[in-house]
């Protein structure tokens, strides 16, 4: 956890370059209330709109961005990933953002989907990801990691991954629909429990970029589960869906 005054966030240690800004937000530090106390930054919850734009300023001030430059995905639980060239795009139906351009944040909501920070550090691409269920299914980091590839040459080898704070499988039970999208997945991606199964999110996709070729010690995943931790974190599945969004945030200086 790391303080920006009333602000906390999450940050990896692997990712720690002076060149490299990166954060994913819990909900203290912002000045909504009820269900989206308090640092709710998305505007389709329900939330006040003037407290979401404040929340969104307190947080580029804090954290050293610009809100107006900041490139976002209409995000639909996709598996499109775009390539941002210039400062605040916005791209329908895209779960993915890549960029090799300084200044410019990339910017991705969640509530209990699984964060996913990219960086070649070699060539200083950064990326972030949201994978759901339908995305991790869909395998949408495989698609990130590839356009890395194609539009970037970045070598596998050189390229990191962290998985941010999600909802884990202490807290997510599924039903047979989406139980059965993972069947065939190795390990404890998905353990049966009665007529349920417990779905690990964060495990799926360490597989995916593993099975990718990304080395075992360019994979972090941070340990926070979203709905184990009200007093951190929004959670889509603990809250009924009546809840704010945390924000992954990535930017090249």
């Amino acid at each position: 956890m790391h303080s920006h005054g009333e602000i906390i966030t999450v940050k990896s240690p692997r990712l720690h370059f002076p060149w490299l800004l990166h954060a994913f937000t819990t909900r203290q530090g912002g000045v909504s209330e009820g269900p989206f106390t308090s640092l709710n930054l998305s505007l389709s919850t329900g939330d006040n709109p003037e407290k979401v734009r404040c929340n969104w300023e307190r947080l580029a001030q804090a954290l050293g961005f610009s809100r107006e430059e900041a490139a976002r995905g209409e995000q639909v639980h996709g598996t499109k990933v775009a390539v941002v060239n210039f400062p605040g795009e916005v791209f329908p139906a895209t779960d993915g953002l890549l960029t090799a351009v300084p200044g410019i944040p990339l910017v991705a909501l969640f509530a209990d989907c699984v964060p996913i920070f990219l960086l070649d550090k070699a060539r200083r691409v950064a990326g972030i990801v949201h994978a759901g269920w339908r995305g991790t299914a869909r395998k949408i980091v495989l698609e990130a990691l590839a356009l890395m590839q194609r539009s970037f040459s970045s070598n596998l080898n050189d390229c990191l991954v962290v998985l941010g704070p999600a909802i884990g499988p202490c807290c997510y039970l599924v039903g047979e629909e989406v139980a059965e999208q993972f069947a065939s997945w190795k390990g404890k991606v998905l353990v049966r429990e009665g007529d349920k199964w417990r779905l690990d999110l964060r495990e799926a996709n360490r597989q995916l970029v593993l099975e990718a070729g990304v080395p075992q010690a360019n994979v972090e995943v941070l340990p926070f589960c979203t709905s184990c931790h009200p007093e951190l974190f929004f959670s889509h599945r603990r809250d009924r869906g009546k809840t704010g969004r945390m924000a992954g945030i990535v930017m090249l200086r």
